[in-house]
């Protein structure tokens, strides 16, 4: 009897067991019953009818990168809707919080419903669009709550000129992110292309700008325009994927240029032409200008069975290279470095291992070869010699690189003059521009000038040659010298001999002083002495002339080219490189460089004019420093000074044919701190103040 109550007690136990699953399934699929239709929103009206929960995919997809600008968003349901409630309240684009405008489409079979945007998106932008739970299907089912995803479009690559009209560029559009992308710049006629810059900076200086994509990009192709004495180097690369090229510009006839070629990973470097002519297989292509170049690096694709060798220098002035492009696997190959002139081949690298130190390098391909060849530039001396003044070199280093220029000033000691170069150096150019090709050894020359270079001449304010001297003014003054001609003294006018008390035709209150006496030829008494002291004066002002003239001080420069107004001008010889020396508008300060005995002397074949009719010319020394009886003036015809009154000229000034001081009619006094000498012709004064240099 306990054994049949315990098999009962068991059978119950499992019947038990098996009513309790049961139970628990079927609360599970009224749970998930329940789940079902309360998850979907519906409307207060008695008669709905639930079916599914509307459930919506969109197109582009949530978190869909690079979209078309002109992209028509679908929203596709899984259940037929109620077309009404699909519209621009329910269904919306923005960027940011900026509402995008657009027509909601009519639905494909009831499920499928488009956004077309009045405008096209903006390139690589993230718009986020929502789906309320505002839309219903046909049988009023409300989704259980708003539907938000992100979509982000192409970025764009846009390209411009500067200037406008310097090029053209190729290669902007719509790119994928993470593509690869080259835009190039063309230069036209009498224009070169600089370098692409972004917001103005700098991005690459290679005509054919390889990139990857990674946003928006709105690169400028820079542009210049050649000038004068230069022609332009113009490089590209074919096809435009195949790599970039450096080394374009405007350059100086004569100039050393090289241009490189850099192939892109897919591609080999071929070579460089110029038209249909083949100029050098070398990556990197080194030639003298002597005129416009336009040259096209070539590539080639590596072909999918091949392996690639490339190959570069550095410095890519350094040298050539020969043996790059695709070739079978297994193959023997040999790569060659050749020098330029002023390089030495020091070694081929491949990353950071030196592979060879021979120049001609072979090796079995088994892969693909990335190699450099690396010259060293030669080293130079440069020794310069100075005595009786210095030397300066810019820049001042114990070696030079093979091509360096380097500039040599010389500045002359106190009491003497630059004269010229020697050694390895010849001229008087003054500065000297180097450059470094060889060790170099060269001397600057300085020539002593003697106590006083103008002798008996240096005694006299103004001299009249055999021509004579006139004042016009009423307000003359020769103060500390004389003033002379080798003429008869009829020829001196509007004069009184401070010393002797002598009258030289006074007319019409022209009175003017000479505190120094006047010295002329016979008859006037006692003019004998005067006359031959005249006689040595002329003398002594010729050979004064010529010490000073360009062959006897060459090497002179026109750094205003004429125009001495506004200059500030150290110590030293400038010769006017045409005609006439002019000082207008603005002042000539010569700067002695903290020396009180520095020396200027000015040279021009013609003419000298100081000042215009209305304004006067002025020459002053910076800061005080400086001594008029330093400053000369070589004139190889007649020299104007002061035209227009009013200014203050500083030196001697010796003419052939005649020295002019102020006009007539000018009350305002002009000053000369020096001398007007004239060797033949006269000298003719107005309100005149010389001063003359003790």
């Amino acid at each position: 009897m306990n054994k049949k109550m315990t098999l009962n007690n068991s059978f119950h136990m499992r019947e038990s067991r098996s009513y309790s699953r049961l139970y628990q399934s079927m609360w599970a699929a009224l749970l998930l019953l329940a789940v079902l239709i309360t998850g979907c929103k519906k409307d207060e009206f008695d008669g709905e009818i639930v079916g599914l929960c509307p459930v919506v995919t969109t197109d582009p997809m949530d978190k869909a990168v690079d979209v078309a600008l002109d992209k028509v968003i679908t929203a596709t349901f899984n259940t037929s809707m109620n077309a009404s409630t699909v519209n621009g309240t329910t269904f919306t684009i923005k960027n940011g919080t900026t509402l995008i405008a657009g027509d909601i489409g009519p639905a494909t079979n009831g499920t499928t419903f488009t956004f077309t945007p009045k405008v096209e998106l903006a390139p690589f932008t993230t718009y986020t669009g929502t789906i309320t739970n505002g839309v219903k299907d046909t049988l009023r089912t409300a989704m259980v709550s708003d539907y938000v995803w992100t979509f982000t479009t192409i970025p764009q690559v846009t390209t411009s000129s500067a200037p406008s009209g310097g090029g053209v560029t190729t290669g902007a559009g719509l790119f994928a992110q993470g593509s690869t992308v080259t835009v190039t710049a063309i230069p036209i006629s009498g224009y070169t292309f600089t370098n692409w810059t972004e917001n103005g900076v700098f991005a690459s200086s290679s005509p054919n700008y390889q990139f990857t994509m990674a946003g928006n990009r709105a690169l400028v192709a820079n542009f210049s325009a050649t000038t004068v004495g230069t022609f332009a180097v113009n490089a590209s690369s074919s096809p435009a994927a195949g790599g970039t090229t450096t080394g374009s510009g405007s350059f100086n006839t004569g100039s050393t240029v090289t241009v490189t070629a850099t192939p892109s990973s897919i591609y080999t470097f071929s070579n460089w032409t110029e038209g249909t002519t083949v100029v050098s297989s070398s990556p990197n292509y080194q030639f003298v200008l002597t005129g416009n170049r336009t040259l096209v690096a070539n590539y080639t694709l590596i072909p999918a069975n091949q392996f690639a060798i490339n190959l570069s220098s550095i410095p890519a002035a350094g040298g050539t290279t020969s043996g790059s492009g695709s070739y079978p696997s297994g193959s023997s190959r040999t790569v060659t470095a050749t020098a330029n002139t002023g390089y030495t081949f020091g070694n081929w690298t491949e990353g950071a291992t030196v592979v060879s130190t021979s120049a001609a390098y072979t090796f079995t391909l088994n892969g693909n070869r990335t190699l450099v060849a690396n010259f060293i530039p030669n080293t130079y001396t440069l020794n310069v010699t100075a005595v009786n003044g210095t030397v300066v070199k810019n820049p001042n280093q114990p070696t030079y690189n093979h091509g360096t220029s380097v500039q040599l000033t010389a500045t002359p000691a106190s009491g003497y003059i630059f004269s010229s170069w020697s050694g390895d150096a010849s001229g008087s150019v003054n500065p000297l521009t180097v450059v470094m090709t060889a060790n170099r050894n060269i001397t600057a020359n300085f020539t002593a000038l003697p106590a006083s270079i103008l002798g008996r001449a240096g005694l006299y304010g103004a001299f009249g040659g055999n021509a004579g001297i006139t004042n016009q003014g009423i307000n003359t003054v020769i103060n500390n010298g004389k003033i002379g001609t080798t003429a008869a003294s009829t020829l001196i006018t509007g004069f009184r001999d401070g010393l002797t008390g002598d009258v030289y035709t006074v007319t019409g209150g022209n009175n003017g002083l000479v505190t120094g006496g006047i010295f002329t030829a016979p008859p006037a008494p006692g003019n004998a002495v005067k006359f031959d002291d005249a006689q040595k004066a002329l003398a002594d002002a010729v050979i004064a002339y010529n010490s000073i003239s360009p062959a006897s001080k060459p090497g002179g420069t026109d750094p205003g080219a004429g125009q001495l107004g506004g200059l500030v001008l150290a110590p030293g010889t400038y010769k006017s490189a045409g005609a006439t020396f002019q000082i207008k508008d603005n002042d000539l300060v010569l700067d002695a460089k903290g020396d009180p005995n520095a020396v200027w002397i000015f040279q021009t074949a013609a003419g000298l004019t100081v000042g215009t009719a209305s304004t006067p010319g002025t020459v002053r020394f910076l800061n005080g420093v400086g001594s008029a009886k330093n400053v000369y003036w070589y004139v190889g015809t007649a020299a104007v000074i002061n035209y227009g009154g009013g200014g203050i000229m500083v030196g001697t000034v010796i003419s052939t044919s005649g020295v002019t001081l102020s006009s007539p009619g000018v009350a305002i006094q002009t000053v000369l701190n020096g001398r007007a000498l004239s060797l033949v012709a006269s000298v003719t004064m107005v309100n005149t103040t010389i001063n003359v240099p003790q």
